[in-house]
């Protein structure tokens, strides 16, 4: 299934694990992260800092960091989710490591940046960053997993700006943005 535009969503049955794989060739220190948030509330964040677990919560892992200083040609970062189960929402985000440490805006117009995301029925999901948006910090798709219907995959492409990454809290506000625009 292809979700190309922002705003696009699939309801993609139930599954308990996933592969995540962000790949890009711009020149450009990409790198993939996910907060989530558990049904019991829990909330934290896997990237290239604190790559996380497969055998213990939150039953995630990054694969490590690619494209470091920012080298063109076939980058990938992979991430693993062994337990989907437990998570009510998986945010998968992609930031602009240099550009988020100076507070500039990042090269995602110009970028190349898409997900592919298989799930453990071997179902392959790709999912296009599409955002004109100035920032530096992108939350590609969201897996909503809240219903007892089965997992909702969302393609958000929506951005904004870090100027440094000190907690959960910056990027959580920038996921929560657009509810909150909306509720007003």
């Amino acid at each position: 299934m292809e979700l190309k535009q922002k705003g696009t969503e699939a309801n993609v049955g139930g599954f308990k694990q996933l592969m995540i794989s962000m790949k890009w060739s711009t020149a450009a220190d990409f790198d993939l992260a996910a907060a989530y948030e558990s049904k019991t509330g829990k909330q934290g964040l896997v990237y290239f800092g604190e790559l996380g677990d497969l055998n213990a919560f939150p039953f995630m892992q990054l694969s490590g960091d690619e494209g470091v200083g920012d080298k063109e040609g076939e980058n990938e970062e992979t991430m693993r989710i062994t337990k989907l189960d437990e998570m009510k929402y998986v945010w998968i985000l992609c930031w602009d490591y240099g550009k988020m440490q100076s507070g500039a805006p990042a090269r995602f117009k110009d970028s190349d940046v898409s997900l592919s995301i298989t799930d453990d029925k071997d179902s392959t999901h790709n999912v296009t960053l599409d955002t004109g948006t100035m920032g530096n910090v992108a939350l590609i798709a969201t897996i909503d997993n809240a219903s007892a219907i089965g997992v909702k995959l969302i393609n958000d492409s929506k951005a904004g700006t870090l100027k440094g990454l000190k907690n959960l809290q910056q990027l959580l506000d920038i996921i929560k943005l657009e509810e909150q625009t909306l509720k007003i």
